[in-house]
């Protein structure tokens, strides 16, 4: 744990777990993606935590920020470095209760941890798609949950609880498919992406087309573009921090020396280790191609055009669920007025809406490590959509 967050919640761990998957889209089926383009078959990688009762009504869905995976809580072995990527909000007696709650973490398409994306290979070649991957938008990924989510044997989904990118799909599942959204709890995120966060992006994603060894995307039969990619992992990591964060954490502290080298190859401070660090590390786990669709798609990503001809008015009026938004005060890349934009026009459609900014010093990720507001907040609207289904389903008997 960072060593400038709150005590994680209280609450057990969900124990060891298993990723699965789920092949959908083939033979003469095959899904057609929002440019115009089909694919299949299409497999997710999933997980899920707890059990689905009988009315098949404590389901809730968990869909992952930018880079990441289904692997959300637990272990799978005790081996393991560190748990899932949320296992401080999900578990026994956690804030998403596996004792009172099924949930469901799936890996999007265009990603590279088990689901479909352009480091598969392509069923036509038997090669990795590469570039000839279709690209794919925030609401290509949803539809592709909204398959997964019906093979489990869901027809609603008591909420949709997801930050950053994930956040972009819970909105989308929330108008996209409003008779099978509860409630929604959108954290850290926005509408449409702003003019700077698509350009962090292009620069990130121009690091890598750089990178000699990415062959135009035809690399999986060499040398990974790893300098590309770890810089392109360093320009993102910098917008999920805050000036606060990097100061309390490195302000201009040297790393392992008492001198400026006067040199170029060195690491001479803290901050510069610490993302050349961070940068190797993503280098290792995911692949330079994914990374380009999957920050396009959140540049694509635009509700209000998609939904409501250019509106987030008319966008929300297609939505039917209860909603709990949250910011994070010293969050520069997704601030808070996005978020108050959304309610107000969500307010417009009458619907139900808690809002809040909670403060917090670390940037971004704040809605990734432990804060007992926060926790307090989604485990309380969650009980609310949990009673409000149970009566909604005495009244329909």
């Amino acid at each position: 744990m960072s060593e400038y967050t709150e005590a994680a919640p209280s609450g057990a761990s969900v124990g060891r777990v298993e990723k699965r998957f789920f092949t959908f889209a083939d033979g003469d089926a095959p899904l057609v993606v929002e440019s115009g383009r089909s694919l299949g078959p299409v497999t997710l990688a999933y997980e899920t935590y707890g059990v689905l009762d009988e009315r098949a009504a404590n389901a809730v869905l968990v869909p992952h920020a930018l880079t990441g995976d289904s692997h959300a809580a637990g272990y799978y072995d005790k081996g393991d470095a560190k748990p899932g990527w949320w296992d401080i909000m999900i578990g026994p007696g956690k804030p998403i209760d596996t004792d009172r709650y099924f949930v469901i973490c799936s890996n999007v398409i265009g990603g590279c941890m088990g689901s479909t994306g352009p480091s598969s290979a392509d069923p036509a070649t038997g090669r990795p798609y590469g570039l000839t991957f279709p690209v794919i938008t925030v609401g290509d990924m949803v539809r592709a949950q909204r398959r997964l989510v019906e093979h489990l044997g869901v027809a609603r989904l008591l909420s949709v609880i997801g930050g950053s990118m994930g956040g972009m799909q819970v909105l989308e599942w929330s108008v996209r498919y409003p008779d099978m959204v509860l409630s929604a709890i959108p954290l850290a995120t926005t509408t449409k992406h702003s003019a700077l966060a698509i350009a962090f992006n292009e620069v990130a994603r121009q690091a890598i087309m750089a990178d000699p060894k990415w062959n135009c995307g035809d690399y999986y039969a060499g040398e990974k573009p790893g300098h590309g990619l770890a810089v392109a992992r360093m320009i993102g990591h910098i917008t999920y921090l805050s000036d606060e964060a990097m100061r309390q954490k490195f302000d201009r502290r040297l790393q392992d020396r008492c001198e400026i080298s006067f040199a170029f190859e060195e690491a001479d401070f803290q901050v510069e280790s610490y993302l050349r660090y961070q940068g190797q590390k993503f280098v290792d786990r995911f692949d330079a191609n994914s990374f380009l669709y999957v920050t396009k798609a959140a540049d694509y990503f635009n509700l209000e055009a998609s939904h409501g001809g250019g509106s987030a008015v008319a966008a929300f009026a297609r939505a039917k669920c209860r909603y709990l938004v949250a910011s994070f005060s010293s969050d520069w890349l997704y601030p808070t007025y996005q978020s108050r934009a959304m309610v107000q026009a969500m307010k417009k459609n009458g619907l139900d809406v808690s809002f809040v900014e909670i403060e917090a010093k670390w940037g971004h990720d704040a809605f990734l490590l432990p804060n007992a507001r926060l926790s307090g907040m989604i485990a309380r609207f969650l009980d609310r959509a949990a009673a409000d289904a149970r009566k909604e389903d005495a009244h329909a008997l």
